[in-house]
Protein backbone atom coordinates (compact mmCIF):
# COMPACT_ATOMS: atom_id res chain seq x y z
CA UNK A 1 0.00 0.00 0.00
CA UNK A 2 1.68 3.39 -0.41
CA UNK A 3 2.97 5.15 2.12
CA UNK A 4 2.82 8.54 1.15
CA UNK A 5 3.71 11.07 3.97
CA UNK A 6 1.33 13.86 4.25
CA UNK A 7 3.83 15.69 6.34
CA UNK A 8 4.20 18.92 3.87
CA UNK A 9 0.09 19.28 4.80
CA UNK A 10 -0.30 18.86 8.32
CA UNK A 11 -0.11 22.65 8.63
CA UNK A 12 -3.48 22.53 7.19
CA UNK A 13 -5.51 22.39 9.99
CA UNK A 14 -4.61 25.43 12.59
CA UNK A 15 -6.20 26.84 15.50
CA UNK A 16 -5.52 30.61 14.54
CA UNK A 17 -6.94 30.79 11.22
CA UNK A 18 -9.87 28.18 12.03
CA UNK A 19 -9.32 25.08 10.00
CA UNK A 20 -9.41 21.84 10.53
CA UNK A 21 -7.97 19.22 8.29
CA UNK A 22 -10.19 16.08 7.03
CA UNK A 23 -8.05 13.56 5.13
CA UNK A 24 -8.68 10.23 3.78
CA UNK A 25 -5.58 7.90 3.20
CA UNK A 26 -4.42 5.11 0.52
CA UNK A 27 -8.08 4.62 -0.52
CA UNK A 28 -8.28 1.89 -3.29
CA UNK A 29 -10.81 1.67 -5.70
CA UNK A 30 -11.68 0.19 -9.18
CA UNK A 31 -11.65 2.85 -11.93
CA UNK A 32 -11.95 2.51 -15.48
CA UNK A 33 -9.18 4.85 -16.66
CA UNK A 34 -6.44 4.91 -19.13
CA UNK A 35 -5.52 5.73 -22.80
CA UNK A 36 -4.69 1.97 -23.95
CA UNK A 37 -7.37 -0.18 -25.06
CA UNK A 38 -6.14 -3.27 -22.18
CA UNK A 39 -7.51 0.21 -19.52
CA UNK A 40 -11.00 0.43 -21.27
CA UNK A 41 -11.34 -3.24 -21.30
CA UNK A 42 -11.50 -3.55 -17.42
CA UNK A 43 -11.15 -1.89 -14.25
CA UNK A 44 -7.67 -0.98 -12.38
CA UNK A 45 -7.01 -0.24 -8.69
CA UNK A 46 -6.72 3.79 -8.01
CA UNK A 47 -5.24 4.99 -4.46
CA UNK A 48 -6.90 8.07 -3.91
CA UNK A 49 -5.43 10.45 -1.25
CA UNK A 50 -7.10 13.93 0.26
CA UNK A 51 -6.41 16.22 2.45
CA UNK A 52 -9.10 18.93 3.01
CA UNK A 53 -8.80 22.21 5.18
CA UNK A 54 -12.42 22.71 6.36
CA UNK A 55 -13.41 25.95 7.94
CA UNK A 56 -14.74 25.64 11.00
CA UNK A 57 -17.63 27.71 12.54
CA UNK A 58 -16.47 30.88 14.19
CA UNK A 59 -16.68 30.96 17.82
CA UNK A 60 -19.72 32.03 19.57
CA UNK A 61 -21.68 31.38 17.06
CA UNK A 62 -24.74 28.60 16.95
CA UNK A 63 -22.48 26.66 14.24
CA UNK A 64 -19.94 25.86 17.25
CA UNK A 65 -21.73 22.52 17.88
CA UNK A 66 -19.81 19.45 16.71
CA UNK A 67 -21.69 16.64 18.31
CA UNK A 68 -23.54 14.95 15.28
CA UNK A 69 -22.26 14.27 11.97
CA UNK A 70 -24.45 16.97 10.24
CA UNK A 71 -21.73 19.09 11.77
CA UNK A 72 -18.98 18.25 10.26
CA UNK A 73 -17.39 17.33 6.88
CA UNK A 74 -17.38 13.63 6.88
CA UNK A 75 -14.95 11.58 5.31
CA UNK A 76 -17.72 8.64 4.72
CA UNK A 77 -19.89 11.02 2.81
CA UNK A 78 -16.57 12.35 0.93
CA UNK A 79 -15.26 8.50 -0.11
CA UNK A 80 -19.21 8.25 -1.16
CA UNK A 81 -18.96 11.57 -3.70
CA UNK A 82 -15.50 10.07 -4.92
CA UNK A 83 -17.10 6.71 -5.99
CA UNK A 84 -20.49 8.17 -7.39
CA UNK A 85 -17.84 10.15 -9.64
CA UNK A 86 -15.92 6.88 -10.54
CA UNK A 87 -19.28 5.32 -11.75
CA UNK A 88 -20.03 7.84 -14.41
CA UNK A 89 -17.83 5.76 -16.32
CA UNK A 90 -14.47 5.85 -18.12
CA UNK A 91 -12.19 8.67 -17.87
CA UNK A 92 -8.77 8.92 -20.31
CA UNK A 93 -6.57 10.90 -18.36
CA UNK A 94 -5.76 10.35 -14.29
CA UNK A 95 -5.45 14.49 -14.35
CA UNK A 96 -9.24 14.82 -15.68
CA UNK A 97 -10.03 12.34 -12.72
CA UNK A 98 -8.44 14.23 -10.31
CA UNK A 99 -9.88 17.60 -11.49
CA UNK A 100 -13.40 15.79 -11.29
CA UNK A 101 -13.28 14.90 -7.90
CA UNK A 102 -11.73 18.28 -6.61
CA UNK A 103 -14.98 19.43 -8.08
CA UNK A 104 -17.27 17.22 -6.69
CA UNK A 105 -15.88 17.58 -2.53
CA UNK A 106 -15.02 21.59 -3.53
CA UNK A 107 -18.96 21.57 -4.08
CA UNK A 108 -18.94 21.44 0.02
CA UNK A 109 -18.46 25.29 1.15
CA UNK A 110 -17.06 24.10 4.14
CA UNK A 111 -13.74 22.90 2.47
CA UNK A 112 -11.56 25.93 1.67
CA UNK A 113 -8.63 23.63 -0.11
CA UNK A 114 -8.42 20.97 -1.50
CA UNK A 115 -4.97 18.19 -2.23
CA UNK A 116 -6.02 15.28 -4.42
CA UNK A 117 -3.21 12.62 -5.13
CA UNK A 118 -4.33 10.09 -7.31
CA UNK A 119 -1.82 7.10 -8.57
CA UNK A 120 -2.34 4.02 -10.49
CA UNK A 121 0.34 0.99 -9.03
CA UNK A 122 -0.36 -1.40 -12.01
CA UNK A 123 0.44 1.24 -15.05
CA UNK A 124 4.22 0.51 -14.65
CA UNK A 125 5.30 -2.48 -14.11
CA UNK A 126 9.22 -1.05 -12.98
CA UNK A 127 6.83 1.84 -10.16
CA UNK A 128 5.19 1.23 -7.31
CA UNK A 129 3.01 4.12 -8.64
CA UNK A 130 2.56 6.47 -10.93
CA UNK A 131 -0.27 9.56 -10.73
CA UNK A 132 -0.98 12.88 -10.05
CA UNK A 133 -1.09 15.49 -7.42
CA UNK A 134 -3.57 18.75 -7.23
CA UNK A 135 -4.14 21.57 -5.06
CA UNK A 136 -7.63 23.73 -5.71
CA UNK A 137 -9.04 26.28 -3.19
CA UNK A 138 -12.47 26.82 -3.03
CA UNK A 139 -13.98 29.86 -4.77
CA UNK A 140 -15.82 31.48 -2.53
CA UNK A 141 -14.65 33.79 0.22
CA UNK A 142 -13.90 32.18 3.35
CA UNK A 143 -14.70 33.09 7.02
CA UNK A 144 -11.36 33.12 8.36
CA UNK A 145 -8.33 34.69 6.90
CA UNK A 146 -6.22 32.97 5.05
CA UNK A 147 -3.23 35.71 4.50
CA UNK A 148 -1.01 33.40 6.70
CA UNK A 149 1.59 30.84 5.20
CA UNK A 150 -1.08 28.22 4.06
Amino acid sequence: MNQQNFADVSTMASATRGLRRVFIRDLVLPARIGIHDHEREQTQPVIINVDASVEEAVEGADETKTDTIADVVCYETLTEQIKEVLADGHIDLVEVLAEDIASRLLADTRIIRLRIRLEKPEAIAEAAGVGVEIERLSRRKPLISQTENA
